[in-house]
């Protein structure tokens, strides 16, 4: 007799982005628990949660940022025999590390903004950093998400005064690219509709992302055909090269010349209803509750292979 799997929704989490998660895994739970058997396990440590049982569940992971989206809990998940949707181990943790993720979707011919990575153990100069990128500079921790942690540089004077009291960590400093924010959501490998976020600051930061009226999000985002078409390849290949699996949503910024500059992969996004993954698949067809039965899928189809 064959088992049917409980979908465990993870959420909540020990990172900064603890609140985010929560949010998308009681959304998630709603909508899966309209398809499938659903459990809501709300995660408070760097471990699996008590009642997991590989024979019954398989995970549905909304963690975000440290221990969720870097390899830790897949690594634990995948020793423990635990089947999961989304990112391998691997695939996680060169997505989370910003440097990482550009240099394999580079190597793949994805255009990347130009910027310098480095430990606060070993700080640049700031004039050197302006000299050889400019003055209008964006600052982020290698490894975090929600973009907790940005910094908007104008100056080589303010470059100087952030870098003077930056928390110890590995920092990524690149040219700023001016132009159009747009996301594209990528299932199974294949790109789904490009999404223009619109911030009224004129930056995607975490005030803009959070509070309600901030950013305005065009869905799907008006662009030329061959444009529109042009980016979702580039998210198509930066999938790849990265070593996503099942889904992720790939960031990028387009130049006035509509060039775009791949920003970052997101392998476990925002899952709210109103969260930019599922504005990029309603716009396919795909509504909240069938967006996440299509992203559970694949592994279910890994679950029942292993339990033949």
């Amino acid at each position: 007799m064959k088992t049917t799997p409980i979908i465990a929704v993870f959420c909540g989490g020990t990172s900064a982005e603890k609140e985010v998660s929560l949010g998308s895994g009681r959304a998630c739970a709603l909508a899966l628990a309209r398809n499938f058997p659903t459990r809501l396990f709300e995660i408070s440590e760097n471990a699996l949660p008590a009642g997991l049982d590989p024979e019954r569940h398989v995970v549905f992971s909304t963690l975000h940022g440290t221990f969720g989206e870097d390899g830790g809990m897949q690594s634990l998940l995948d020793a423990a025999g635990v089947e999961y949707a989304g990112c391998t181990a691997e695939g996680s943790a060169v997505c989370f590390n910003k440097q990482r993720t550009k240099k394999a979707v580079a190597a793949a011919g994805v255009n990347v903004c130009e910027g310098h990575q480095f430990s606060t153990d070993r700080m640049p100069d700031a004039a050197e950093l302006v000299a050889s990128l400019g003055e209008k500079l964006i600052l982020k921790p290698t490894c975090n998400g929600s973009s907790v942690g940005l910094h908007v540089i104008e100056s080589a004077a303010q470059l100087g005064e952030v870098l003077s009291r930056l928390p110890a960590g590995d920092w990524l400093v690149e040219r700023r690219v001016f132009g159009r924010e747009l996301t594209v959501g990528v299932l199974g490998g294949k790109a789904m509709a490009v999404v223009e976020v619109a911030p009224k600051s004129g930056l995607y930061d975490y005030t803009s992302k959070y509070t309600k009226g901030m950013t305005e999000y065009l869905a799907p985002a008006p662009l030329p055909d061959e444009v529109t078409r042009f980016v979702q390849a580039m998210a198509e290949r930066a999938f790849a090269a990265a070593g996503c699996r099942d889904y992720a949503r790939i960031d990028f910024m387009l130049s006035g010349k509509n060039e775009p500059f791949f920003l970052e992969i997101n392998t476990l996004p925002g899952m709210k209803d109103t969260s930019l993954l599922p504005m990029s698949a309603r716009c396919v067809g795909l509504d909240f509750t069938a967006l996440v039965r299509e992203l559970v899928a694949p592994a279910l189809a890994r679950f029942s292979a292993a339990h033949k």
